[in-house]
């Protein structure tokens, strides 16, 4: 991966923790979502009038990633429902590169050198490892695992469906701008019905946080996808999960949490295998 790519790569991930951070503080986390969704939707939408349309075989990508990106958090809440934060959303997130790197290795064709394979074995154990804190014995309720892993699944499923979308749309630009505008139609619609008159009240008191977040969001996984076609889809999706790192050091920095000894260790992994991953070669 070229300097350049994995810079951007690492800015996204820096963004995404960054705007996670907004969501985990704020106390009604489904509708800052669903505002987040809504606000860099019509951004994306206004994207599309400077962008030719996406190729017509990208289309399909399109729809599907739409459907991945509505049952991602849903697994998720289902996941947060049987387990804590802390432990499933590693094990989601960390489990989530190995899926990709294997797909694509074997179904795609991207080809990696035996370091970076083993780079990005290391970061997804590393980040896999941030479960195993004080209290994980939620973690090993079944059901935690189960919607962990299958949250997992579901990011691995959107991150391959949008790296192979946006090389066959002819444009990544124009395959993100309609795929993120697309995607937060679902969210937003469910709130209006859901909430009702109750809606624009509680919509009114976040709105402004919870765009700024969605136009950090829409920058971070635009470069994301952009990255997938000029990188393997794999290394980009290994280095996108270093988000979980600077969440943890936003944590201990700024909201004052303890940095235990296996948090420490974690990242250090972690960060032992984005060096390892960047000093590749091949």
């Amino acid at each position: 991966m070229e300097l350049p790519v994995f810079l951007i790569v690492l800015m996204a991930a820096l963004l995404h923790a960054s705007w996670n951070a907004f969501v985990k503080m704020n106390g009604d986390r489904f509708l800052f979502m669903a505002v987040m969704m809504a606000g860099s939707a019509v951004v994306a939408f206004g994207a599309t009038i400077f962008l030719p349309l996406p190729a017509p075989e990208s289309w399909p990508y399109i729809a599907t990633s739409v459907l991945l990106h509505t049952g991602y958090p849903l697994f998720l809440l289902m996941a947060y429902k049987f387990g804590d934060l802390s432990h499933v959303y590693p094990l989601a997130r960390g489990s989530a590169p190995l899926i990709v790197a294997l797909v694509s290795v074997l179904y795609i064709g991207d080809v990696l050198s035996h370091q970076a394979v083993i780079a990005v074995l290391i970061m997804a154990f590393g980040i896999m490892s941030l479960s195993l804190t004080r209290g994980a014995q939620n973690l090993w309720n079944p059901w935690a695992v189960f919607f962990a892993l299958g949250t997992g699944l579901f990011i691995a499923a959107y991150t391959l469906t949008d790296g192979i979308g946006a090389r066959l749309a002819g444009s990544a630009h124009s395959y993100t701008a309609w795929m993120m505008g697309l995607e937060g139609i679902p969210f937003i619609a469910y709130v209006l019905m859901t909430r009702k008159s109750q809606a624009l009240p509680q919509i009114a008191r976040v709105w402004k946080t919870a765009t700024l977040m969605g136009l950090m969001s829409l920058v971070a996984y635009w470069s994301v996808i952009w990255a997938m076609t000029v990188a393997p889809i794999a290394l980009v999706a290994a280095v996108r999960e270093t988000s979980i790192i600077f969440a943890l050091l936003f944590g201990v920095f700024f909201l004052k949490e303890r940095l235990s000894l296996m948090k420490l260790a974690a990242t250090f992994m972690t960060l032992f295998g984005v060096v390892l991953l960047k000093i590749n070669r091949s």
